[in-house]
């Protein structure tokens, strides 16, 4: 990329509409390779043009799906195919949520080689609150509210994805595929060493609770989970039967909607607002799933105290945007 230059980006940016032909990058002012994530490398770049204009970011975050010199991080390569796609997607007019606007993206299937460069969100900057870890919800002001900004946003991409207003390419580059819907191949726990891990949770629930909600270190809860935890491997073609068999509970979502993957800020009423980033592995899939999946690094007291609301909030937006009426119980 830095061989490429000045040159390299023109023509990228050109190729996606990011760029007007008669202007072009003139200066590339920083580049700086940024550390973290999971997968691939990473670069803080910024960019001065020859005709500056109030709708051109300079400050731009480059993603690639290679790491040459980590072997663990490499192997996760595949998972940008989709997101560069997404990126993409993304551009057209009226997108129905916030998502950093893509400059480039490009991916190579044979080798599993992939670029995007989009603009740079300015988390602690203007607006924009700063970034909040995942696992660290007591840390973050008014957990609820953010949630719910998370929640609205994935309920309206899938309801504007069943409403059929989203272009074409959904359905060529995103169709659903339940066996696709993991980001690991590794063998299943046996029932023993399930049946094991239940046992040292329960002893950590002996030691500490403190730690933990009642509900979930209860006598009677881990007699259950000691019950039925070693049967659930036996059950996942029954599981994902069900999971696949109602097309009205499955659209277009972002598989891993955590807190640290949004950015936050209020709009002029006051309201608390989110974009989403990190679209790896971005597909149709039950709406279940990404509530899953958004929920998953979430306070225990958000699960006991507020899921209900969550969950209508979510099928009360994405009905609103045009899909389905969806039952909460189900």
């Amino acid at each position: 990329l830095q061989t490429g230059g000045e040159t390299f980006l023109t023509q990228a940016f050109r190729a996606t509409g990011a760029l007007s032909a008669d202007n072009r990058v003139a200066r590339i002012t920083q580049f700086e390779e940024c550390p973290g994530g999971s997968t691939g490398r990473k670069l803080l770049l910024s960019v001065a043009y020859e005709k500056p204009s109030p709708d051109l970011h300079t400050e731009l975050f480059v993603k690639f799906s290679r790491d040459f010199d980590d072997d663990i991080r490499d192997r996760a390569r595949t998972q940008m195919e989709r997101e560069v796609q997404f990126a993409l997607l993304s551009r057209c007019p009226e997108f129905p949520i916030a998502v950093p606007c893509c400059y480039f993206s490009d991916y190579h299937r044979d080798s599993g080689t992939g670029i995007l460069i989009t603009e740079r969100v300015a988390y602690g900057g203007g607006a924009i609150e700063p970034h909040y870890e995942k696992c660290l919800d007591y840390q973050m002001p008014e957990p609820l509210q953010h949630y719910k900004a998370l929640i609205s946003a994935l309920a309206r991409l899938a309801g504007t994805h069943k409403a059929g207003r989203l272009p074409d390419m959904v359905e060529r580059h995103f169709p659903f595929d339940a066996n696709k819907l993991s980001v690991s191949h590794r063998k299943p726990y046996s029932p023993q060493q399930i049946g094991n891990r239940v046992a040292r949770y329960a002893d950590f629930a002996a030691r500490y609770p403190q730690l933990l909600p009642e509900n979930i270190r209860s006598t009677e809860f881990i007699a259950r989970l000691a019950d039925e935890a070693p049967r659930f491997m036996s059950l996942v073609p029954a599981a994902n039967k069900i999971l696949a068999s109602k097309p009205e509970f499955i659209a277009l979502c972002h598989w891993n909607a955590n807190v640290d993957n949004g950015w936050f800020c209020r709009n002029a009423a006051g309201e608390l607002e989110c974009g989403l980033m990190d679209w790896g592995n971005v597909s149709q899939m039950n709406v279940a799933m990404a509530l899953w999946g958004c929920l998953s690094a979430a306070e225990t007291d958000l699960w006991n105290s507020h899921l209900e609301e969550l969950l209508q909030l979510f099928t009360l937006e994405f009905e609103h945007c045009g899909g389905a009426a969806l039952d909460i119980e189900e």
